[in-house]
């Protein structure tokens, strides 16, 4: 199957799903590089998905492109520009051929030659950094794969629905990259998530409960992880405060998180800097923390990347769709009882290109 196929079956469905047809969208934010068409991508996906767009535009953001499309479809309708949004991240998979590309940014000129090289490495070292500075184990770490693999156990479509770990399992598992071991990096995969944005007052009179955006935040700082300001705060601090700030809440008031999991470590960083835990203290919360449905603060119920799988950027618009499946009512199987206000984060290169979304039910 190739990208634009799976583009399409994805977009389908989400339309679909949304009790429209394709003659209802006359939006498209689409991501960056999109399979077969890397120049002219939005009129490509446009004429093969049978639309004709008045608004149109690529966001690139990494793992926080698909947070990063919802606030700027909603920015679009309120400025009158699209009335109805289609939202789509899609990749084939083919580990066979990978994709290549001339990569001619200042990674390669001034990182790359000491050995700074792929996410493995660069992540690695911000969990170096974590335990350095605050004594974080990595048994600690090893509880965030270990906690969304139980979750993934209610979610037949998780790449490993049915294949329940123990912490001993991650620390038995191949190292990567010091501290980082296979089991708490994210799984490479194939797929597809869409996500369709409208007005408040045309959502309703469609067939499901609408999911509003409250608020949004968005920062970036770097590329290079050499070029962070820093590497146990990330620029998801800022963007959450200003979501929190924007949907007025706080962090106490969280029904559950659906929250960027490239590895363990992003996760307690997270954590961390969304005022779960205090700064430094993501170890022993996460010893003690309880992420499934049934707890007081349920993290990536459908499993997270980790265990449900990262299709390149669909991964990240995965978590949209998690927290909507759960605040309309529909994640079955795995339905938190009654949420009402969720926080999604999406997380680009090395915690370089963050956004974070407040996501509430229509009962809030």
């Amino acid at each position: 199957m190739t990208t634009l196929e799976m583009i399409a079956r994805v977009s389908r469905a989400a339309v679909f799903d949304a009790g429209l047809t394709p003659q209802d969208i006359d939006g498209l934010m689409i991501g960056p590089q999109v399979g077969e068409t890397p120049q002219h991508a939005p009129a490509a996906l446009s004429e093969y998905l049978g639309l004709q767009p008045r608004f149109a535009d690529i966001t690139d953001l990494g793992g926080a492109t698909g947070p990063g499309m919802v606030w700027r479809a909603a920015a679009a309708v309120s400025a009158g520009m699209a009335d109805t949004v289609l939202c789509v991240l899609g990749n084939a998979r083919d580990p066979e051929r990978p994709p290549r590309s001339p990569n001619r940014n200042p990674i390669r000129e001034f990182d790359v030659p000491y050995g700074a090289s792929g996410a493995n490495q660069a992540y690695a070292m911000v969990a170096q950094a974590h335990i350095a500075e605050f004594g974080t184990t990595a048994e600690q770490l090893a509880q965030v794969p270990v906690k969304q693999r139980a979750n993934a156990m209610l979610n037949p479509h998780a790449v490993f629905h049915g294949k329940e770990i123990t912490v001993d399992d991650v620390m038995d598992s191949p190292m990567v990259m010091s501290p980082l071991h296979l089991l708490e990096v994210v799984m490479p995969c194939g797929g597809g998530a869409a996500v369709v944005v409208t007005s408040t007052e045309r959502a309703v009179d469609l067939p499901h409960d609408p999911v509003h955006l409250l608020g949004a935040g968005e920062m970036v700082t770097h590329r290079a992880l050499s070029q962070a300001p820093q590497l146990t705060t990330s620029p998801l601090a800022p963007a959450i405060s200003h979501a929190y700030r924007m949907a007025s809440v706080s962090a106490s008031d969280l029904d559950f998180l659906s929250i960027y999991d490239c590895y363990s470590i992003v996760v307690a960083e997270t954590l961390e800097d969304a005022g779960i835990c205090p700064k430094g203290e993501a170890g022993p919360w996460l010893e003690q923390a309880d992420f499934s449905i049934r707890s007081e603060l349920p993290i990536n119920p459908h499993g997270g990347q980790l265990s449900t799988g990262q299709s390149d950027l669909a991964g990240g618009m995965g978590h949209v769709v998690e927290a909507v499946l759960q605040l309309r009512g529909s994640a079955t199987g795995r339905q938190i009882a009654d949420p009402e206000l969720a926080l999604v984060t999406g997380n680009g290169a090395t915690l370089s290109e963050e956004v974070a979304l407040i996501l509430s039910s229509s009962k809030s």
